[in-house]
């Protein structure tokens, strides 16, 4: 797992200068490694090179949170994310066409001071084109001395509330349909645990970040294993092994 803020911009300050994309193709010439992460991407830096890399690599997981944080290209010029709408939705386009059976996860804020009813419908529109297998969602809540806690028209709670519920809403269907793609299907899950609820069970992580639970033996935690996914669970599915 390669792990920063935002990876993309790994590498600029180096004598020679290297990109991230390039830092993935050296770790996949290390040999013993069988699966590549990395997160967070920022939309505003991901390149041309590393959807190239990624959609070539044997090793990357086709898995890629890339954090939307509003749909609303007037409230990302607030949010100070240096991209728009239009240029959010333009990148994913490119991403599934380079990698068809990439999953996509993202991060969304509801209630940035400002946010009105067509900026969230934004955030909405978002969703529903992206179809994202998971994303992590949060309220905005006011820290004192940023930027945004100084900002005119606060939402209001229950307003916050109200679209919160709505976009969960959103997210759960969009995932919904996610995991039903995969389910009935045989996918790679590396073997992690005993499952904590249940000792009779392992617990395993497909490629694109999800758990999948299913019968078997404690010598194979570490192992990449073949999984039948015989049932989505929502948030994980029970499998068997194979």
């Amino acid at each position: 797992m390669l792990l920063g803020q935002n990876v993309n911009s790994y590498g600029k300050t180096l004598d020679p200068p290297i990109t991230f994309a390039r830092l993935l193709t050296e770790v996949e010439k290390i040999e013993g490694i069988s699966r590549i992460r990395f997160m967070t991407s920022h939309p505003k830096d991901l390149s041309r090179e590393l959807i190239d890399v990624m959609a070539a690599s044997k090793k990357i997981c086709r898995h890629l949170h890339l954090p939307l944080q509003s749909g609303s290209t007037r409230l990302l010029k607030l949010m100070n994310r240096k991209y728009t709408k239009e240029v959010y939705l333009d990148l994913v386009d490119r991403i599934k066409k380079a990698i068809p059976d990439i999953s996509l996860t993202t991060d969304i804020i509801v209630g940035f001071p400002g946010e009105t009813e067509e900026d969230f419908l934004d955030t909405l529109d978002v969703v529903r084109k992206v179809g994202y297998d998971n994303a992590f969602t949060f309220l905005y809540s006011k820290r004192t001395g940023t930027p945004a806690a100084a900002m005119e028209n606060q939402v209001d709670e229950a307003t916050a509330g109200e679209r919160f519920a709505r976009l969960l809403d959103e997210i759960r269907a969009s995932s919904g349909r996610a995991a039903k793609r995969k389910e009935g299907t045989v996918q790679k899950a590396l073997v992690e645990e005993i499952n904590p609820q249940d000792s009779r069970l392992l617990t395993g992580r497909l490629e694109n970040n999800v758990l999948v639970h299913f019968p078997g033996d404690a010598h194979l935690i570490g192992n990449i294993v073949d999984v039948h996914l015989m049932e989505n669970k929502g948030f994980y599915y029970m499998g068997k092994l194979l």
